[in-house]
């Protein structure tokens, strides 16, 4: 049995599911998500809760589906309730982001800006040197942070580049200089 497909998504105040058939939307106060769920996985709404079922739970190929679709729809709830955040540190002299409408553009040492486009649903926010991306979208806000971290990963020597905040570079040690004299 699937130990996470069986656990029902329980529905904050506000947020409303419709099924019909493989397909699910999830309406809250952020906006509107919906995804197609396999054949063998059917979703119900009882009680304020959201459960989803599986044909044959001894078959491994679907209790992996069961999972997955409770997972991503558990993600949906959250989502369009409290949305999903990520934040990006930008170390290194010089380095700096600014947002122009749906562009990020990051100036990070190379010879050139670099302008990012954010895309549909994705908001982005600068402060000094934390750049914060958020949305509904759990994946599509994880995607657009890993390409942003993506374009200068930071460096083990200085830490210089883009981290996530909670983010711990392991450094290493520069160059050793021999002692002079000996010889």
């Amino acid at each position: 049995m699937s130990r996470i497909g069986k656990q029902p998504i329980k529905l904050p105040e506000g947020v409303t599911v419709s099924v019909n058939g493989t397909h699910v939307e999830v309406k809250g106060s952020k906006g509107t998500l919906e995804i197609t769920m396999a054949t063998t996985v059917r979703a119900e709404v009882k009680d304020g809760s959201l459960v989803l079922t599986t044909e044959n739970a001894t078959d491994r190929n679907q209790r992996a589906q069961w999972g997955l679709f409770r997972a991503l729809i558990a993600n949906m709830v959250e989502g369009v309730s409290k949305g999903f955040e990520k934040k990006l540190e930008i170390n290194g002299v010089g380095y700096k982001a600014l947002v122009q409408g749906m562009k990020l553009t990051l100036n990070l040492g190379f010879s050139h800006p670099v302008d990012f486009p954010l895309s549909t649903g994705i908001t982005a926010k600068v402060e000094k040197n934390v750049i914060t991306i958020s949305g509904i979208d759990k994946q599509l806000v994880g995607e657009t942070a890993a390409t942003i971290r993506r374009l200068r990963p930071p460096e083990p020597y200085k830490g210089k580049g883009i981290k996530y905040a909670d983010e711990i570079i392991r450094r290493k040690a520069g160059k050793v200089v021999k002692a002079a004299g000996s010889g």
